[in-house]
């Protein structure tokens, strides 16, 4: 069997965009980019994905992927993948800053330890909200909707035509703000209930002056801390799934859909 050289540039070109945006969907999403993740099982993760649903993608273009077009396809395909699986991390970015500043509030922040996941120092507390999202976002199935939106995108944004507009990009540093309103609506009432647990050993030092503020009312803040947390805990699921289909949504503008 002969095989010329365009058909096998044809063959490459049809099987490496869809998984240069398959692997930087899986890249930037969670669980998946992770440090933890070798990279060796994410790019065999990717290949697999792009030789299944290769038969059921749209003819990609004829173009030699080592010309100058051929290249800026594949810079449109990155994009769109890594944007895709992005807005994912910033929601769970929004767990490890409301862990960051419930732990401040609490008198936790010098309780720090390494992440593992991204190698960066966090509070120990902003590390057990990381976790308990990271195993409600596999719960939720939130890897297989992310992974089934990128697949969808090759129908409304099909290779070789333009990537992302300007309005897309944009969406993405829109949704940025919600990371930090989610995290302040998650970490809200830890913090104004011990602001309060906080005024109220204002009020009984200045009433007693003799009472040493700082030997018991560190313990108290702590304490009443860790017990307010229990309490609001079941909020967190509702607040966690509200910004997983917001950024669920903000993933399907990015793709067209």
């Amino acid at each position: 069997m002969d095989i010329s050289a365009a058909e096998a540039s044809a063959f490459v070109a049809s099987l490496l965009w869809p998984f240069m945006r398959i692997s930087a969907m899986a890249l930037a999403m969670p669980i998946s980019g992770t440090r933890l993740m070798p990279v060796r099982v994410r790019v065999a993760m990717a290949i697999v994905i792009a030789i299944m649903v290769l038969p059921l993608l749209p003819p990609v273009p004829a173009v030699d992927p080592l010309s100058v077009q051929g290249l800026t396809i594949s810079v449109q395909q990155v994009l769109i993948g890594f944007a895709m699986g992005f807005v994912m991390q910033l929601v769970l970015a929004a767990l490890t800053i409301a862990g960051e500043a419930i732990a401040m509030t609490m008198g936790l922040g010098f309780a720090s330890m390494v992440d593992p996941a991204n190698g960066v120092n966090v509070p120990v507390l902003s590390q057990f909200f990381l976790i308990l999202g990271t195993l409600l976002f596999l719960a939720l199935g939130g890897h297989l909707m992310v992974i089934q939106l990128v697949l969808m995108s090759f129908e409304t944004l099909p290779v070789g035509q333009t990537g992302l507009e300007r309005d897309a990009f944009w969406s993405v540093i829109v949704f940025s703000s919600q990371m930090f309103i989610g995290a302040v609506w998650i970490a809200l009432p830890a913090m104004i209930s011990i602001l309060v647990i906080t005024l109220a050993m204002g009020v009984m030092t200045r009433a007693a002056p003799q009472l040493n503020i700082f030997s018991v009312g560190f313990p108290v803040t702590m304490l009443m801390g860790f017990i307010i947390l229990m309490l609001a805990m079941p909020n967190l699921l509702p607040r966690f799934n509200q910004l997983m289909l917001d950024g669920m949504q903000v993933t399907q503008r990015l793709g067209g859909l």
